[in-house]
């Protein structure tokens, strides 16, 4: 190894190569990660940790996948955090300002210290679309929390306990069902499909060897 870095693991300290990951660097220093892990691409948000490094006050937070390791950082892992996601139904739900109201309540003691923005991995604009979602302006609330891999970093840092990934959730449900017009082109293709017009490719598809799937898949077409 040309270049290493000191990093403690739940405390305990562990010397690695410093351009591993976290989550690498976890496994190279003999963690078998069974919960905490996922995609291991930035998609999923199971590999939630916390860190600080040593001499600095200031507690980070960010996915292990994606994160590369710092000399004498200190980290422990955040693989899941409890959510409060209330139960409803969709098709007894209207989308007015006041679904929120009652299914959400705490988005309205939100105090804009903005921590859920800081803490955020993928960088959204997470107080803002809270906003969005109190004024009842789903469809606003649905693009901003698009990206939203719900690794629950930012439920962890709010003073108020809201569960923005639920609310966002809900918006994007909320706009798909009643702001945005119906899509033509994908109710054709579920009509195509509960025909059986695709049984006989996926039947071929599945029967081909997992070296050829990945090549298609690297190689696939990907809409602009």
């Amino acid at each position: 190894m040309s270049e290493t870095a000191n990093v403690f693991f739940f405390g305990k300290r562990y010397q690695v190569p410093a351009d591993l990951t976290i989550m690498a660097a976890m496994e190279y220093a003999g963690y078998e990660l069974v919960r905490g892990c996922g995609c291991r691409h930035g998609f999923c948000g199971a590999c939630a940790v916390i860190y600080r490094i040593k001499g600095s006050n200031e507690l980070k937070t960010a996915l292990a996948c994606s994160t590369q390791v710092q000399d004498n950082m200190y980290v422990a892992s955040l693989p899941f955090y409890p959510s409060d996601k209330r139960a409803y139904r969709l098709e007894d739900l209207k989308a007015d300002s006041r679904v929120m109201m009652e299914l959400y309540p705490e988005i309205y003691s939100c105090i804009g210290c903005n921590a859920c923005t800081r803490g955020c991995p993928q960088g959204l604009p997470v107080m803002q679309y809270i906003a969005s979602a109190q004024r009842g302006d789903f469809e606003e609330c649905a693009r901003l929390s698009f990206d939203c891999v719900g690794c629950g970093i930012c439920m962890s840092r709010c003073p108020a306990g809201i569960s923005h990934p639920m609310v966002g959730e809900l918006a994007r449900r909320l706009t798909g069902r009643y702001v945005l017009p119906p899509s033509a082109h994908v109710k054709a293709r579920v009509q195509e499909i509960e025909a059986g017009q695709f049984d006989d490719p996926m039947e071929q598809m599945m029967q081909k060897p997992v070296e050829e799937m990945q090549e298609l898949y690297n190689t696939r077409d990907i809409e602009k």
